[in-house]
């Protein structure tokens, strides 16, 4: 019998809000968050990550667009100040492109990774984003070497109220909205400004731990899909007045996306699951990841999600064994974030439990870290899996 390990409410909704999703969370698990706290210990020298690992022509083969050159258009979307926009039914204003930031935990590393695609991650103060893995050769090492404050993470694995305080940012960044709530153990946007400390979060997860969002919040997060993480990107790049380099990014990384062939019959049947978030799902299975935003992303790839249309990532949780042998499944996404998971042995354990699938008969997967979440580099991880459904044959 397969142990489960119970904790904290609270930290499963940390990594759905990490994963993109908004829907209360309605499992105990933290195995995401497993390393989070050694975000403020560790620091590695940077590296330059020119490929990524087992990918063709992918647009984010590059992890920063600081070099990408700049047209006399994208010259003339120089962001004027002061600049006044609305996050989440908060009216912001920035005089100028931030330069102490504070980015929270949230089990994200969208924000951070966005940070370093767009070249601006000298305006870090201290980040307390992290992952044992990724897809993006030596992003690892690169978010390492970041300054951290020499924060340290509460129960919740986030930036307690008092250290953010103490750290003076200009600018504090959450990845979902929770992230500012007293039961998070974290400051809240209004003390934040009351003290004058702007505070941001990314738009598609406005209404994700807001007890009163916005009907407009709401339904942005409920349809959201990879677009999003361009949207993240696109914000980003107009308050730190690189709107050139997030553009740039942005028409490659779509470019690769475009240029996938689809398939002319019937799609193939792709699985995405995590076997180290297993505490996550009610049977002790391995964590699947459904809904809205990982079926934008296998589609684009050419798949269709096994378990295609649910409605939230927090449905993927009450997916049964029975459901998980009786599925299609033609491709495996095994999903790793811890260091030193091993995707080819989670693999070959998982096809011996279900060698039913066509995916075990082919030894067809692929290994997934962070690309298929809300972050800037999907298409990675969709050149990935289409690379595998064409493999098919």
């Amino acid at each position: 019998m397969q142990r489960r390990v119970l904790v904290p409410i609270t930290l499963v909704a940390v990594l759905i809000a990490g994963c993109g999703d908004d829907d209360d969370a309605t499992t105990t698990t933290a195995a995401a968050a497993t390393t989070a706290a050694d975000a403020a210990t560790t620091a590695a020298p940077a590296t330059t990550a020119a490929e990524s690992p087992d990918t063709t022509d992918s647009a984010a083969t590059d992890t920063t667009a600081a070099d990408a050159p700049a047209t006399t258009e994208a010259m003339s979307m120089a962001t004027e100040y002061p600049l006044t926009i609305d996050n989440c039914g908060y009216e912001l204003t920035f005089d100028a492109p931030p330069e102490q930031v504070l980015i929270l935990n949230g089990t994200s590393v969208a924000e951070v990774e966005t940070f370093i695609a767009l070249g601006i991650e000298d305006a870090i103060l201290a980040n307390s984003q992290t992952y044992g893995q990724s897809d993006i050769d030596g992003m690892v090492e690169q978010i390492a070497a970041l300054p951290t404050g020499g924060l340290t993470l509460n129960e919740n694995f986030e930036v307690p109220k008092e250290q953010t305080l103490a750290l003076e940012p200009d600018l504090v960044i959450s990845t979902w909205a929770g992230g500012f709530s007293e039961m998070m153990g974290s400051v809240t946007r209004d003390e934040l400004a009351g003290v004058g400390i702007q505070s941001w979060v990314t738009p598609v997860n406005c209404a994700y731990g807001n007890e009163a969002p916005r009907p407009e919040d709401q339904e942005r997060s409920d349809a959201q899909t990879y677009l999003e993480s361009f949207e993240m990107v696109r914000e980003l790049g107009v308050i730190f007045d690189v709107q050139e380099r997030a553009e740039a990014f942005i028409a490659e990384a779509q470019a690769t996306i475009d240029a996938v062939e689809q398939p002319t019959g019937e799609p193939a049947s792709v699985l995405l699951a995590y076997p180290g978030m297993s505490m996550m799902n009610a049977a002790g299975i391995p964590q699947v990841f459904a809904g809205p935003f990982t079926d934008s992303v296998i589609e684009a790839a050419g798949g269709v999600n096994s378990f295609d249309g649910l409605p939230s990532f927090n449905d993927s949780a009450l997916i049964t064994a029975e459901q998980l042998a009786a599925a299609d499944v033609d491709v495996l996404a095994v999903g790793v974030f811890l260091p030193g998971e091993d995707a080819e042995l989670y693999a070959k354990d998982i096809f011996a439990q279900f060698p039913q699938w066509e995916a075990a008969k082919n030894n067809a997967w692929i290994s997934i870290a962070e690309s298929f979440y809300l972050g800037p580099y999907n298409s990675v991880g969709i050149q990935k899996l289409a690379d595998a459904i064409a493999a098919l044959g």
